[in-house]
């Protein structure tokens, strides 16, 4: 009885001799990717310490994924300050329509009280609020 047995086979040098052997690619290929030793035939142990294409794609994908969620709480981040100074703004303009309101009906906005001639009565009794005002 005769067996014929095809496989591939490839080249090593040992890191520590320099002996070219040769083993089954799929025995190289595994060792690549486990990183087990291995030994050369003269009993020298070898090993790949180097990334394996699948630990490469692994590493650049989760360098992709770790980049994709900063971003996102970036974005989140963004929204929410934006949402703030909205807010922010909002209540701006409701105090000035409501300071506008009540000088409108005649209260002076220094001391509350109403009068018919506001303007007279904030150039006669509030001339340093006047000063402060124009200075802005």
């Amino acid at each position: 009885m005769s067996l014929t047995l095809t496989e591939t086979i490839e080249p090593i040098h040992c890191a520590e001799c320099s002996i070219l052997f040769a083993v089954p690619s799929r025995f190289n290929k595994a060792r690549r990717e486990d990183h087990n030793r291995f030994y050369c035939p003269s009993g020298h142990i070898n090993i790949y310490r180097g990334e394996s294409e699948a630990e490469k794609m692994r590493r650049e994908r989760d360098v992709a994924i770790q980049r994709v969620a900063q971003r996102d709480d970036e974005i989140k981040k963004q929204r929410l300050m934006r949402e703030i100074a909205e807010r922010q703004a909002a209540t701006a303009r409701g105090q000035v329509t409501k300071i506008k309101k009540r000088v409108g009906a005649g209260m002076c906005p220094h001391c509350r009280r109403t009068f018919s001639q506001l303007a007279t009565h904030v150039e006669m009794m509030h001339p340093q609020e006047m000063k402060c005002e124009a200075a802005e």
